[in-house]
């Protein structure tokens, strides 16, 4: 499972730091995405024992990235100002879990404020739901106390990775978060 804790430095931000965790159940693609967004291409990857640490420049925001495990999560969750929460869309049998999972980060005392993005990732796979049906699966109408976009994405393929960046950039620079 991933985490995504960053410092936004830019005209968008002034001096202003923004953090922000990606999350999801294991083998949903979140170390595929941080090296898609860092080096532009596919890494060959392993499920993360421990953590990963790496720094992505997007635009001018530049994000200091760590991929850690669920045990770690909490650790990270004060001063939050979005979630990016990441779906298998091709894995059905676990999208009751990543429900559970999502909602129950949500009910988070230190993550009541955050911002939610989230990317319905493995679109490129066979019998990948699109982003209506696992909206539906993960019951994102509930939420109505914060500012939610769900994208599909493809992580291999590099679609829809960085319209999600762009709705999150604009959300906090209106001040969403």
């Amino acid at each position: 499972m991933g985490l995504l804790f960053s410092r936004m430095f830019s005209s968008l931000f002034g001096n202003k730091e923004a953090r922000i965790l990606v999350l999801g159940l294991d083998n949903a693609g979140k170390t595929t995405i941080l090296y898609r967004l860092q080096m532009g291409e596919v890494v060959s990857t392993i499920p993360t024992i421990g953590f990963n640490v790496e720094t992505v420049q997007y635009n001018s925001i530049k994000f200091q990235v760590w991929d850690l495990g669920v045990p770690y999560w909490r650790c990270y969750f004060p001063n939050t100002q979005a979630i990016i929460y990441v779906v298998d869309s091709s894995d059905t049998d676990r999208l009751v879990i990543a429900k559970d999972e999502f909602h129950a980060i949500l009910e988070e005392e230190e993550l009541k404020g955050a911002v939610v993005l989230i990317f319905a990732n493995k679109q490129d796979l066979p019998g990948a739901l699109d982003d209506a049906a696992v909206a539906e699966a993960l019951e994102l109408h509930k939420i109505k106390n914060r500012q939610w976009a769900i994208f599909k994405t493809s992580a291999i393929k590099g679609e829809g990775l960085f319209e999600g960046l762009d709705w999150l950039s604009n959300t906090l620079k209106s001040g969403g978060g």
